[in-house]
């Protein structure tokens, strides 16, 4: 239980910095293959989100579906990207991202298994507001093909870590544990995520 309001505090604690908490500050920063992969690492709500789909992928116990998360979060961000290329940042948007964290940590929380239809869909939900974010910062005359390539590894890279950290917690027989603190910590997130915005 220590362990648990720990690791809450630590993500509190992360949120209250409003330069990590805003993951979007710099548009004009954002072109190049370099900002791209840094910008779902350094963007906190994508990091959770992205580290959050993952674990959450892993927990299916069927395997098309465990596959299905990550490949239509990837494809569903990359629309969400085009269509967010030369539109404006949208309100709406943002409480996407902030309403992603919080169903995919109620999902972790519960372990909840969904029909592979239901779970590449909302996958792609979530995937969508987190790219149309990407795309609608990208400042005119800078590489959207660069920078949306950087972003795409990266947030592969960040879906395979939350599946990695759900097998090694597995391997370990901590799955409730971790469950418990990493939905909650996506849940703690959103919440201090829609006071900043509201």
């Amino acid at each position: 239980m220590k362990r648990i309001v720990l690791s809450i505090i630590a993500a509190l604690t992360l949120l209250a910095v409003p330069a990590l908490v805003l993951a979007h500050p710099h548009p004009h920063a954002h072109g190049g293959f370099g900002a791209g992969f840094l910008h779902p690492l350094l963007g906190l709500d994508h990091l959770l989100a992205m580290l959050g789909v993952g674990l959450w992928a892993a927990q299916q116990a069927d395997r098309r579906t465990f596959w299905l998360i990550p490949a239509g979060f990837i494809t569903a961000l990359v629309i969400g990207f085009v269509l967010g290329l030369g539109s404006a940042s949208l309100p709406i948007i943002e409480f996407g991202i902030v309403g992603s964290l919080a169903l995919v940590g109620l999902l972790i929380l519960v372990k909840r298994q969904l029909p592979v239809a239901a779970a590449g869909v909302l996958a792609g939900l979530f995937a969508v507001f987190h790219g149309h974010a990407h795309g609608a910062e990208m400042a005119v005359g800078l590489s959207g093909n660069l920078f949306g390539a950087g972003f795409v590894i990266a947030s592969g890279m960040l879906l395979a870590a939350g599946v990695t950290a759900w097998r090694f917690a597995e391997r370990r027989m901590a799955q409730a544990s971790v469950s418990r603190t990493a939905g909650l910590a996506l849940l703690a997130a959103s919440a201090v995520y829609l006071v900043l915005l509201v």
